[in-house]
């Protein structure tokens, strides 16, 4: 791992993430999500349709796109907000919670 990504890292840990107030939900979440994906894996197990396996499919992957959007917009909301916040726009820890959230953005719509 980078140094710097390292320092960050440290930083990062002593405040609480954006999904902190929101914890509870995102776990309920992603639960839900782990259920669907099982629910994939009993589908393949009993040969059903590929048809019907691939509609599954979709919904789970939206459902984890939309899990990625809240959380993406947690980060903004909180993280990036509080660097600003604390530092101005042009501050180096805002412009790097900047450039994670637009890295992370370019992630998502790659996938």
């Amino acid at each position: 791992m980078a140094e710097g990504r390292e320092r960050e890292m440290d930083i990062d840990q002593k405040a609480p993430p954006g999904y902190a107030d929101t914890k509870d939900a995102q776990l309920k979440r992603l639960r839900r999500i782990e259920g669907q994906v099982r629910g994939l894996q009993r589908m393949v197990e009993a040969d059903t349709y590929c048809i019907d396996v691939l509609t599954q499919v979709s919904a789970a992957t939206r459902a984890l796109e939309s899990f990625a959007l809240a959380l993406l917009d947690e980060h903004l909301g909180h993280c990036v907000a509080q660097a600003i916040a604390a530092g101005g726009v042009e501050g180096a820890d805002a412009q790097a919670k900047v450039k994670e959230a637009s890295d992370a953005i370019a992630r998502l719509v790659r996938s």
